[in-house]
């Protein structure tokens, strides 16, 4: 939002040049709490901010999703005599008034060019003519402000009507236009309306007006027809044509309406320049719609591409600080106008017929604004009539008096200093000072997505007809955790094919899940944000070989998906095996922040999720945690200051509680936390999946987090939480309405991170031991490949047959320590006394087991951590390898030194060769163990390492019975 802070680390501020270059900024955004809480006057003050525009969805999203309206609306309870348009009107006049009155030194110092607040006619009335005359005079009437301007739609109907309105003096946005020649039509109705008006002797000086021309949806549209006649094109000089179009049409587009704006309001058209000596002002094409869709794009371009005399450019808020952040000026609308006009010469040889695009956008504009509208009268009603608490999960906490105190005291800081807003504009110096600000995208991203709904919705129905069964998303952490919460909580939508996920090389689980799916129908997904991980690139090498060999090497491409970053190894992978699609991930958006971004909503298109509604539930989430908010009432930031204020007082365990039906979401968060904040020796330490206990096995390290389910809650979890809470334990409570509200909490948590991030001190977007690990995996499995074999362990410890002949490796140091502990007792039991006898008050212990993740397994595994849990009274993980690795991974090796580490590997009963080298799957598996149990040892963790053998089910009865030794239980 506003700047300020940033700003003084700036030379100029990029928003406040665009009007050296004649544009005006103004902005796309209204809400209560922007007027009220000085963020309106921060934006005019400090980034020059000369408008603002509202829209049905805008007030919808501020309605439903926070309490700005909830007194007014409550207030008009007992007027039954008005419905819910009239009371969105008494409240959407208030907000037009007072921004008004804000803007108003802009209008005046403008000379009334600029300082305007857009106020819509019901887009119901989009093609009533009569009906927006009506509208638009009562509206004007009623909000009696000079600097407003009535919004009106540039529809066949709504033009005349515009022409009308200006004649009688009303100040008016045509809204809604795509199309060159609908944009002319509109300035030569502007042009007749102030004919009109000076011929009944009016001020035609005292009028203004601009058009609203809107332009990444051209892109989307285009894009989409580029990419299906690239599917079926042959000619090698058609594809280049094809490519050359890709996020060109827009700008070329917008350009173009530029030179005929420039036309029509010159001195050369005779009308306009007798109105223009009457000092008429021209009517400005207003820039709109520019957020940036495509993720393969410059978040700024339609900004930076779109500045020229006598423009405005209407900017979301994402795209604002974006811009503010590392937008770069110039004169770029009378650029390369040559090259523009071969831009659209060369659609219309292809084919490619705008004036179609255009017709569609038209037409799905006025429906997308009905259905906005619908949902904001829906939203009225029911805050009117129920008392309805607002669309965001409710949050509240409980805490001991100290933590509470100085939850109190960071939230004031917050207030004072600014930081939510900080934030927002990217500003580095919240966290390190580092390249935070590089890493920020996923601020703005659910809006980003929304605008795709009709390509994911194209996506689901395509994969549907061509009858694939399943869909199998190969990735690793943040490119498969959140696909992997989807499926777990959502399950197999009827109708779709059922999404598996792989993120493991254990040779028996990839077996396992080759067992569930038909070769020839299933659809992978290769998930790699870089390109350059590993795992996804074997998984790729090893399933498009097992398909090739099924259908055929000519049809395997079409099975296959990827999505990647822009320029990535997998994108050139992708092309040269011709997949079916390449979807792009965000720059800015690091892996463990994607889930609402294409790594997440592409698969959950795909297995059949109205991502529409997913991305409009999250959205109110969204606006809940904006800068307008106040600290205390900000879900995300509240919960990150609960978080890194504990985190700093010694309470860096966060125990994660999740209602059965969204048991999942634990996994997703636990990379989060722990790969965001786990460095430089602090850190929070995520516990997921540890069953509820008596409040007496808890230690004064924890903090607890329930995600209660309120649709499908657990009685008996109801009770154990509450007995903790009462125990003194600190408690915050998240309710959840119902399944969809997943993406509220994918963002709640994500602003939370970033805050706690903050507090604790540490660069919240980096994960620098997770790559340490992924170089000493490199070098071994480099070493494999020039030797044939690993380098050669010696255990320090070979069990009997009756311990299932464990073997026991650690490095020098560890291997002292434990020699020393145990003593005399040199017997598998006697190690593993020794080792967890170096649990001490506000450790905890971690096991990490590089073996098939299944449901036998993680049984046992999971009656060992509560053994240990409940013996030693220490916090516990189960992470199974080598998935924990791109997850808790680097705050277990950069985080806090309070971690035991137990870890388990094995010798695999059945292997899988990966096609095109020398190693196997195992091999990976064996050097990812070895290369996370290297820098384990490196950064001086307490870590032990048992290797179960070949006979894994064995194995682990025999480690079972030894810990029950070693602990006496």
């Amino acid at each position: 939002m506003a700047t300020g802070i940033i700003e003084t680390a700036k030379a100029t501020n990029p928003l406040k040049d665009l009007l050296n270059f004649g544009q005006s900024v103004w902005l796309d955004y209204i809400r209560r709490n922007l007027l009220t809480s000085g963020e309106l006057k921060r934006l005019i003050d400090e980034d020059g901010l000369r408008g603002m525009t509202s829209n049905p969805s805008i007030f919808e999203k501020a309605i439903a999703g926070s309490s700005d309206y909830t007194d007014i609306l409550q207030s008009l309870q007992s007027k039954t005599d008005l419905d819910a348009k009239a009371r969105y009107e008494l409240l959407a006049i208030r907000d037009i008034q007072d921004a008004a009155g804000f803007l108003r030194p802009v209008y005046d110092q403008s000379k009334r060019r600029d300082g305007y607040v857009s106020l819509e006619v019901s887009p119901y009335l989009a093609h009533d003519t009569q009906g927006t005359l009506a509208e638009a005079r009562r509206l004007w009437k009623t909000v009696d402000r000079e600097n407003v301007m009535i919004k009106v739609p540039g529809t066949a109907e709504g033009i005349p009507a515009f022409q009308q309105l200006i004649s009688e003096g009303i100040n008016i946005n045509v809204t809604l236009l795509f199309a060159q020649e609908v944009y002319k039509k509109v300035a030569e109705a502007y042009i007749a309306g102030l004919e009109q008006l000076a011929a009944r002797g009016g001020d035609v000086s005292k009028i203004a007006s601009v058009a609203s021309f809107f332009i990444s949806r051209i892109d989307n549209s285009v894009d989409a027809i580029v990419a299906d006649r690239l599917k079926t094109s042959k000619d090698p000089r058609e594809q280049e044509q094809l490519k050359g179009l890709l996020g060109k049409v827009a700008i070329a587009n917008g350009k173009q309406t530029y030179v005929s704006y420039q036309k029509i309001f010159s001195n050369d058209n005779a009308r306009w320049k007798v109105l223009a000596a009457k000092g008429a002002q021209t009517q400005r094409v207003l820039w709109a719609s520019t957020s940036t869709k495509n993720p393969a794009y410059s978040d700024v371009m339609y900004v930076e591409d779109l500045i020229g005399q006598d423009t405005v450019n209407t900017i979301p808020p994402a795209t604002l600080d974006a811009f503010r952040d590392h937008g770069h000026p110039r004169a770029s609308l009378t650029e390369n106008i040559e090259a523009a006009n071969n831009t659209m010469e060369t659609a219309a040889k292809l084919g490619i017929s705008i004036q179609d695009v255009t017709d569609k956008l038209t037409v799905d504009g006025v429906r997308l604004f009905a259905e906005a509208f619908d949902k904001l009268l829906e939203a009225v009603e029911k805050s009117t009539a129920s008392k309805t608490a607002p669309k965001v999960s409710k949050q509240t906490y409980k805490l001991p008096d100290d933590l509470n105190n100085l939850v109190k005291t960071n939230i004031d800081d917050w207030r004072a200093a600014g930081k939510v807003r900080r934030l927002w504009q990217r500003d580095a110096s919240l966290w390190t000072g580092a390249d935070e600000a590089s890493w920020l995208g996923w601020l703005g991203i659910t809006e980003e997505q929304l605008a795709n709904g009709e390509t994911f919705k194209r996506l689901a129905d395509e994969i549907k007809r061509e009858g694939f069964t399943d869909v199998l998303l190969l990735g690793m952490g943040g490119s498969s955790l959140c696909p992997e919460v989807l499926d777990k909580t959502f399950g197999h939508v009827a109708g779709f094919p059922q999404l598996h996920v792989l993120d493991s090389t254990d040779p028996a689980q990839i077996k396992a899940i080759e067992s569930q799916i038909n070769l020839a129908k299933t659809l992978f997904v290769v998930s790699s944000k870089s390109g350059t991980t590993l795992e996804p690139n074997i998984y790729k090498q090893y399933f498009f070989e097992r398909v090739k060999q099924t259908i055929g090497a000519d049809k395997a491409g079409s099975h296959f998906i990827a999505i990647t970053d822009p320029g990535s190894k997998m994108q050139q992978v992708g092309e040269a095996d011709h997949f079916r699609h390449i979807f792009h991930g965000v720059p800015s958006i690091g892996g463990r922040y994607s889930a609402l971004s294409n790594f997440g909503m592409v698969p959950a298109a795909l297995m059949g999720l109205d991502t529409t509604k997913f991305l409009g539930q999250t959205e109110e989430m969204v606006h809940a945690c904006t800068p307008s908010v106040p600290v205390h009432e900000n879900p995300g930031v509240v919960l990150g200051v609960i978080l890194g204020t504990a985190a700093k007082n010694k309470r860096d365990k966060v125990t994660i509680i999740t209602s059965p039906g969204i048991f999942d979401l634990g996994a997703w968060l636990e990379q989060l936390l722990a790969e965001s904040t786990g460095k430089q020796g602090k850190g929070i330490i995520p516990v997921d999946r540890e069953a509820l206990g008596s409040p007496d096995v808890y230690g004064n390290d924890r903090i607890f987090a329930y995600l209660r389910l309120d649709s499908a809650p657990d009685a008996a979890q109801d009770a154990k939480v509450a007995a903790i809470e009462q125990a003194g334990q600190p408690v915050v409570r998240i309710s959840l309405t119902d399944i969809y509200d997943l993406g509220q909490e994918f963002f709640r948590w994500e602003i939370a991170t970033s805050v706690a991030g903050s507090i604790i001190g540490i660069n919240a977007f980096n994960q620098p031991d997770v790559e340490a690990s992924k170089i000493a995996t490199r070098s071994l499995t480099e070493q494999y490949e020039k030797t044939g074999s690993l380098p050669v362990e010696k255990p320090f410890f070979e069990g009997s047959e009756k311990e299932a002949g464990i073997k026991l490796v650690t490095d020098s140091k560890n291997a002292e320590a434990l020699a020393k502990a145990a003593g005399s007792d040199k017997s598998l039991a006697g190690y593993l006394r020794a080792h967890l006898n170096r649990l001490g008050a506000g450790d905890y212990f971690a096991l990490l087991a590089y073996v098939q993740m299944n449901a036998e397994h993680e049984e046992r595994l999971q009656e060992v951590r509560h053994l240990l849990r409940d013996k030693k009274r220490v916090a516990t993980c189960l992470g199974f390898g080598p998935r924990f690795l791109h997850s808790t991974g680097q705050a277990y090796k950069g985080g806090p030194n309070s971690g035991v580490f137990l870890q388990l590997t094995c010798d695999d009963a059945v292997d899988l060769q990966v096609p095109g080298q020398k190693y196997t799957f195992g091999t990976v598996k064996s050097a990812q163990a070895r290369g996370d149990f290297q820098v384990l040892a490196e950064r001086g963790r307490r870590a032990l390492r048992v290797h179960l053998g070949k006979d894994l089910k064995a194995g682990l009865a025999a480690l079972t019975s030894a810990i029950r030794q070693a602990l006496g239980v």
